[in-house]
């Protein structure tokens, strides 16, 4: 168990199975929560059981497995319209993706991982890993580099002790100091790269989008292959992301977007 969640006690706890349940994907049976759990059998059981009460998880009598329940869906729709930059950045999103015809990422970072909140696919799609809702890591693609290379220190550094540093290709960032090193360029150039580090033959450019104290909201990304672009010309679109991006933090201030 983390030490954060030992601290926070019972609903540390809960928030912890719901993301444990939450990361397979499919409904569960108990004995799989059981098996990637920290909690004693009958710890677990009550946790769930209570959770179950409480509308957060659904549990499916005749298949006898659980997955995130009705009331956890409305909170998390609820919380999609305040808190994400999705709602504000949509007619946005929509005019750069006609305008460009290629593939655009909309990002958040949640505890050191993208969450990719919204996104655009190409006129001609390419197949890759992210789509909206999904989460990836922050130190291998272009997304999370830039909103790190944009966060207060003290938060950028917990972003960074959060990173795995797994090898996905020959060209990941295995390090902490490499990706420091990284996060430095990024921040005196204001744009990140994706030099096919998380996904082979995929490259991207990334823009933070800031706040009015220069700390990153999110990210805006336009992806593609190495077959239709070279960094050059993804380079060349760089301004009209970073003019996209402008009027993303505008329209976020306006709304008072949280921080």
């Amino acid at each position: 168990m983390s030490k954060q969640t030992s601290v926070d006690g019972t609903v540390g706890k809960a928030l912890e199975i719901l993301d444990l349940i939450a990361s397979f994907g499919r409904p569960v049976r108990f004995s799989e929560i059981l098996t990637n759990s920290p909690h004693p059998k009958a710890t677990l059981y009550r946790l769930v059981q209570t959770l179950t009460n409480q509308g957060m998880l659904s549990f499916d009598n005749d298949r006898a497995t659980y997955q995130p329940g009705i009331r956890l869906v409305r909170l998390a729709h609820s919380a999609w319209r305040q808190s994400a930059l999705a709602p504000v950045a949509r007619p946005i999103l929509d005019r750069l993706a006609k305008e460009l015809g290629e593939t655009l990422h909309l990002a958040q970072m949640d505890e050191g991982q993208v969450l990719y909140v919204d996104k655009r696919n190409a006129a001609q799609p390419i197949e890759m890993f992210s789509s909206a809702g999904k989460s990836g890591p922050g130190y291998c693609t272009g997304v999370g580099k830039a909103i790190m290379a944009f966060l207060p220190t003290e938060i950028q550094e917990r972003a960074i002790a959060k990173q795995s540093y797994y090898g996905y290709t020959p060209n990941t960032i295995t390090t902490a100091d490499t990706l420091r090193t990284e996060l430095d360029h990024i921040a005196k150039n204001g744009m990140a790269f994706d030099r096919e580090e998380h996904e082979p033959g995929i490259i991207c450019i990334a823009v933070p989008v800031l706040n009015s104290k220069n700390h990153a909201l999110g990210a805006l990304s336009l992806t593609s292959n190495i077959q239709r672009h070279s960094f050059e010309s993804l380079k060349m679109h760089a301004s009209t992301l970073q003019t996209a991006a402008s009027e993303i933090s505008h329209a976020a201030e306006n709304w008072q977007f949280p921080t």
